[in-house]
């Protein structure tokens, strides 16, 4: 496989990081330039984040001496410089908007983390396992955008991945009708750790912004949609209601799953569909592609947020405690880690695929 040079948009942020992190050593990617807001630009990244490293594993030495360029006045130079970049920014929906498709059109594609493109209606939304043949898309984008190379492909919210991949092979199968899904999510999904945040500390917040009706009840039906005419027409089914919740875990968000069908499955047709679902990642043995797709724990404590997030380096979904219920046809307990699978190791996969089927 051939390699590719990579720049990260909003490389000192938490995902930035967790981005600079993988990719330092792996077998396709080169990290070639990082990128941030102009109070960074011309530092080192070791300087730049002096003080603001919010990984676990220390800055790797290939990015310590990388120098800092500024994200929207060095566009044509980092376009010059690599063959596609990853996009974590922290700034408004509109200038996201305007800088990933500033990018895409000086012919550099853009592996976006960011939620600003997911209701263009011709930028995929991908979860490689899931819907991978909503790439198909990316030549009707290019045609918008008058690009031969440059295009945009987002990632979708890290919190559908903790049910999203166990619903989806049940749901044309069994005619999916009905999911109510509250959500508890970690706060690194808020780009904090405890010491950032002390005030989640022994807490629970019952709100996050947009996560609800933006995110969770209307990305699936996105995800669920089929390519036609140049764009992804959002699927019909299900009805989704959804409720999120900011708990006091660092990593890992969990879902409590409720679903109803039109023919209804038994659990254990349910429990062997999700033990032998695999998607093209695991077909393309992909680097970061979980060997095992979605684990199944038996255990009825399991899974739980600090066992189990970690499952295949972060990239592997895990679910429990899948029982009848007295109102919906069945409940579970999904959990994705939702800075790995959900946001950067997730763009990482996307990536992957993007460059193992042609589009980069």
């Amino acid at each position: 496989m051939k390699r590719y040079k990579v720049g990260i948009i909003g490389a000192t942020g938490m995902v930035g990081q967790r981005f600079v992190t993988l990719i330092a050593n792996h077998p396709w990617f080169d990290l070639t330039c990082v990128a941030a807001s102009s109070r960074s630009a011309g530092q080192t990244y070791e300087d730049a984040t002096n003080g603001r490293w919010l990984m676990q594993e220390p800055l790797p030495q290939s990015a310590k001496n990388l120098t800092v360029l500024a994200a929207e006045a060095d566009i044509q130079k980092i376009a010059g410089e690599v063959d596609f970049v990853f996009s974590a920014v922290d700034m408004k929906k509109d200038e996201i908007k305007a800088l990933e498709e500033a990018f895409a059109k000086a012919e550099c594609p853009v592996v976006s983390n960011n939620s600003a493109h997911r209701d263009t209606s011709d930028v995929p939304m991908i979860i490689p396992e899931v819907n991978p043949e909503h790439l198909d898309v990316i030549e009707f984008q290019r045609k918008r955008l008058g690009t031969k190379r440059g295009f945009i492909s987002v990632k979708s919210n890290c919190s559908i991945q903790s049910y999203v991949p166990m619903l989806h092979p049940l749901k044309d199968k069994f005619g999916l009708d009905r999911v109510l899904v509250c959500t508890y999510q970690a706060i690194s999904g808020a780009g904090k750790t405890f010491e950032t945040w002390p005030e989640m500390v022994e807490n629970v917040i019952p709100y996050i912004g947009g996560d609800e009706e933006g995110k969770s009840e209307k990305e699936p039906l996105k995800v669920w949609g089929k390519v036609k005419d140049g764009i992804i027409t959002l699927a019909e089914a299900p009805d989704i209601t959804a409720q999120c919740l900011r708990v006091a875990a660092l990593d890992g968000h969990m879902a409590a799953v409720f679903m109803s069908f039109k023919q209804k499955p038994e659990i254990d047709e349910i429990k062997q569909i999700w033990q032998n679902y695999k998607g093209l990642p695991q077909e393309l043995n992909l680097p970061s592609a979980p060997k095992q797709f979605i684990h199944y724990f038996e255990e009825q404590d399991r899974p739980q947020t600090k066992l189990d997030c970690m499952l295949e380096n972060g990239m592997a979904i895990s679910a429990g405690r899948l029982r009848p219920d007295t109102q919906y046809d069945y409940k579970f307990i999904g959990l994705s880690h939702n800075t790995l699978r959900g946001a950067a190791g997730g763009a990482v996969l996307m990536a992957e695929l993007l460059c193992a089927q042609g589009f980069i």
